[in-house]
């Protein structure tokens, strides 16, 4: 039987709205219904993609009815524009951050699931076939019990950046909420839920009001402890987007990786997936030589991969990837590590969403 063709409508037409527009129009399982967006250069994307642009989300339900919405828009209007969706009974897929404070992301989540309506968090990694192999990896034993982690996200990112966007230099605008809530769910999903945090934070390049790099430690539920480098003003390819090959607007840099995970009996690098293990546990000793080997990789595209489990939500299918409550906690840890800045201590997680 040939699979249902959902409608989709997006809303936000700026860079990664564009991008969602690109994967639908690539995808047998769904369909473009419109795209909401208010500003005047929307006019020229809705034209090319054929469908009607709307100014508003009551616009768009009092015209139609999508079987969901990808929301693509700045980050103080993702609460407000998920409870709409949640008000209409339309299940939605909410760009990172799900939402601008805890306890706004909270409000959202208890009205979605009060309504029982379906809300996904676009955290596009945990699609990412890298990270399910790196995942299957760690869970298969091999590495033994895992020790540390390391990881980190150092990049360049252009005077332009600022240009385009002045909110950036503010507080909520630097590395730590823009990227590091990306490196969160990663590290979630291959060490277990975060507990606690301690950080420390630079503004020297720029002299910003915001932080430009940051030195973070992560301690997790299973005893597992990590260290964090992160930076937007380092001449650095040890990021994602530079080693994964996953966005090809990157450069690409296939020798280096951005995470090690480290367990008694093995490491993984990511991405290079170069794995080192011994020949005998029972003689482990830094003496002895690894054996070492790379792990297989599929490089698709894992917008397309999130976009299949949004429809396949819709149609009933399947379960969310990641769900707004991971979404809601990945924003909690990275308000945790924004508060060990400010207070120069480690800021435990206990107790919170």
């Amino acid at each position: 039987m040939a699979t249902q063709q959902v409608g989709i409508a997006v809303a936000g037409a700026g860079l990664i709205g564009r991008r969602h527009v690109e994967v639908i129009s690539q995808s047998s399982g769904c369909r473009l219904t419109a795209i909401v967006d208010p500003a005047p250069g929307a006019a020229e994307i809705a034209k090319e993609a054929g469908v009607p642009l709307l100014s508003s989300l009551a616009d768009l339900f009092s015209r139609q009815k999508p079987d969901g919405v990808i929301l693509a828009t700045p980050n103080q209007l993702h609460v407000e524009q998920g409870l709409a969706c949640v008000a209409a009974g339309i299940p939605a897929l909410i760009e990172k951050p799900i939402a601008d404070s805890i306890e706004a992301g909270q409000r959202l989540c208890e009205a979605a699931e009060r309504a029982k309506v379906k809300l996904l968090t676009g955290h596009h990694r945990q699609h990412s076939p890298i990270m399910a192999k790196a995942v299957e990896v760690v869970r298969s034993g091999g590495l033994g019990r895992l020790v540390a982690v390391v990881g980190t996200a150092m990049f360049y990112k252009p005077d332009r950046y600022w240009d385009d966007g002045p909110w950036r230099k503010q507080p909520g605008g630097g590395p730590i909420l823009i990227n590091m809530i990306h490196e969160v769910g990663n590290l979630r999903a291959l060490c277990g839920e975060i507990v606690a945090v301690q950080a420390l934070a630079s503004q020297a390049v720029r002299a910003f009001p915001v932080e430009d790099t940051a030195a973070i430690i992560l301690k997790f539920a299973s005893g597992v402890l990590g260290t964090f480098m992160l930076s937007d003003t380092a001449a650095s390819a040890r990021s994602w987007e530079q080693t994964s090959q996953e966005d090809k607007s990157y450069p690409t840099y296939p020798d280096e990786d951005c995470y090690v995970i480290a367990g008694t009996d093995g490491s993984l690098a990511v991405p290079t997936m170069r794995l080192k293990t011994y020949a005998s546990l029972a003689d482990r000793s830094w003496w002895k030589p690894f054996q070492t080997s790379t792990v297989k990789l599929d490089h698709t595209d894992p917008l397309q991969h999130q976009l299949e489990n949004f429809c396949a939500v819709i149609r009933g299918e399947a379960e969310p990837v990641v769900t707004a409550r991971d979404g809601l906690q990945n924003l909690c840890v990275v308000d945790a590590i924004t508060q060990a800045v400010r207070s120069g201590t480690i800021i435990s997680l206990a107790g919170r969403p």
